[in-house]
């Protein structure tokens, strides 16, 4: 697949007014709030237009000593109308608001429900940062469409159509002064309306840009610093804060461009409606008060297109935001279940077979990272997988892991293709221990737990004390039930490591995977930590990934890996004898071996 087709695939769609359809989805299930909305919008809508009346008859009618008693009568139907029409709006409001507050809601589940589902090769042509904007920025312009701008723009445009027929049918030459400027206005509004919709898109995406940006350089904010490199961050931050600027700016000014136009042409049309009208009164061919009643209805129905404008660039940029969050929505994952996935054996004893294996990363499609790969790890067996940076040992684990499908071959757990079985179904088989340990922000005990979510505060205790970590533990605030704070940074490295072995000890899976699980620790919590790993490893089958030859010394067997192909195996002494690469990595490590 060429990088244009990958960015064509996963490129957000236009903001066009269509994709606002697929929040319908999520506002359907609200039935009940959205008839009250509904219902609460057409009698504020319904006493708004009726207020010019009710004033047009107190001025003809209420303004007369003879008749005081029409006069407390009109404006208590006045204040009536005013009473009914503030109850409608303020419930209007609160339906309105609690759908748009719940369907942001399940939006934000659903995107975040479906984005765990998506494979690493997915992360991997779509920044993280963005997809966080998404989530953040993009929900929250659906929330202002959903709980507000929507139910305004059908209330503005009731008022309009409605106020329109009114107006024609109190003066047809009045209205018709007004009716030569409307449809220059719609023509303007969806002209304008287009570049705004295309300047909120280029916005949206700046503003993406920056949050990635910003947490690019907060998450290793160590090496910032370490390096000195603070201004220079700042710069390149404040460099895309600008760009972001810039393209809001453009947006902002033209819209304020069409509120300009509006205004400027709705209130000439209706400067000459008043003069014409003020004539008509002079010759008796309106009365005072239906002039009064025209005028409050045109200042109306003129507010109600003005605001159907803004409304209308609120929507377009809602647009770009729902179809960005419909293309999330809508991004399935590469590794998923077969439509009738196998079943594994009811216990699984652990034998692992990679069947001439090719493997290429995605982002790297000319490299192969796995080529003509077999291996068999049998049930209980313990293998360390050796050899330089780039050879393909953690590649052995995320295709075991089932992060990636080889291009060919297959991995095979008890004789079954894991490509034809349920992802759950056999990750539940596994614990592993990355290189990259990472902590959660939640207390000690739960990070351990979140091994095996059913485990009692007896098995986190053991597993913890399994792991050599009970000592730091105890000593840490609040025990078991410390804050670890976000990834972690409470912890020191080795400290963090050992969290995760636990986290993997409570697992009890029949297949362990560790992936240089002794990196971070000093020599005495390594010797804990292997004693202890060597009891866990007991009846399993552990792959181990080590650039620390000490550590895999006593493992049943050792795979040299050397691009992408096994160059040699056995145990530690054989493979020194046979000399090569492991004896190489031996001498550098461990000095001549002869001495």
């Amino acid at each position: 697949m060429s990088d244009s087709t990958i960015r064509r695939e996963h490129e957000p769609p236009k903001g066009k007014l269509a994709n606002l359809r697929t929040l319908w989805t999520f506002v359907k299930p609200y039935k009940l709030q959205l008839v009250l909305a509904g219902f609460f919008l057409l009698v504020a809508a319904a006493t708004t237009l009726v207020v010019p009346k009710a004033l047009g008859n107190i001025v003809d009618n209420g303004f007369s000593n003879d008749n005081a008693q029409a006069v407390n009568d009109y404006f208590l139907v006045f204040v009536a109308i005013v009473v009914v029409m503030a109850v409608a709006t303020a419930c209007r409001f609160y339906f309105v608001t609690w759908i748009g507050e719940r369907v942001v809601a399940d939006i934000r589940k659903a995107v975040y429900e479906r984005l765990i589902t998506l494979s690493p090769e997915f992360f991997e042509e779509n920044r993280p940062g963005e997809i966080v904007s998404r989530l953040t920025a993009d929900t929250t312009l659906v929330q202002t469409i959903v709980g507000s701008s929507v139910s305004v723009w059908i209330r503005n445009f009731l008022i309009a159509v409605a106020g329109t027929v009114g107006l024609f049918i109190m003066s047809p030459k009045l209205m018709g002064y007004i009716a030569l400027v409307i449809p220059l206005l719609l023509g303007i509004i969806i002209v304008v309306g287009r570049r705004v919709r295309n300047l909120s898109r280029t916005s949206q995406d700046k503003v993406a840009d920056v949050g990635a940006r910003a947490g690019e350089s907060l998450s290793a904010l160590n090496i910032v610093q370490a390096f000195t490199q603070e201004k220079t961050e700042a710069r390149r931050f404040g460099e895309q804060v600008d760009d972001a600027f810039v393209a809001a700016k453009r947006r902002i000014q033209v819209r304020a461009g069409l509120t300009f136009i509006m205004i400027f042409m709705i209130f000439s049309a209706i400067a000459l409606v008043l003069f014409e009208g003020a004539q008509d009164v002079m010759t008796g061919a309106m009365t005072g008060g239906e002039m009064l009643e025209f005028i409050m209805l045109a200042v109306f129905v003129a507010g109600a297109f003005g605001a159907l404008s803004e409304v209308y660039s609120e929507l377009q940029r809602a647009a770009g935001a729902a179809g960005r969050l419909a293309e999330l929505l809508s991004s399935e994952a590469k590794i998923k279940a077969p439509d009738n996935p196998r079943a594994l054996p009811a216990k699984i004893e652990g034998d692992i077979h990679f069947d001439n294996v090719t493997f290429h990363y995605p982002t790297k499609p000319d490299v192969a990272a796995l080529e003509g790969f077999n291996l068999h790890v049998k049930a209980g067996e313990t293998v360390a997988l050796v050899g330089p940076s780039g050879a393909g040992k953690s590649t052995v684990l995320q295709l075991l892991l089932r992060f990636y499908d080889p291009q060919s071959g297959a991995v095979k757990m008890d004789g079954v293709d894991i490509a034809q079985t349920d992802p759950k179904a056999f990750r539940e088989h596994l614990a592993f221990v990355p290189q990259d340990t990472i902590i959660f922000a939640d207390t000690i005990a739960e990070n351990v737990r979140y091994g095996r979510q059913d485990a009692t505060d007896e098995e986190v205790r053991q597993a913890v004390e399994a792991a050599a970590a009970t000592e730091f533990v105890e000593r840490a605030t609040n025990g078991f039930d410390t804050f670890l704070g976000e990834r972690g940074t409470r912890l020191s490295g080795g400290q963090r490591q050992r969290i995760a072995i636990a986290r993997a000890i409570l697992r009890d899976a029949p297949i362990l995977l560790l992936d240089e699980a002794t990196s971070a620790l000093d020599a005495e919590s390594e010797l804990k930590v292997q004693e202890a790993l060597e009891h866990l490893m007991e009846g399993r089958t552990t792959l181990v990934i080590a650039h620390r030859l000490a550590t895999v010394k006593k493992v049943d067997r050792i795979i040299v890996l050397e691009d992408g192909k096994i160059v040699a195996e056995g145990t530690h002494d054989e493979l020194v004898a046979k000399g090569g690469l492991y004896k190489r990595l031996a001498d550098l490590q461990f000095g001549e071996y002869a001495a």
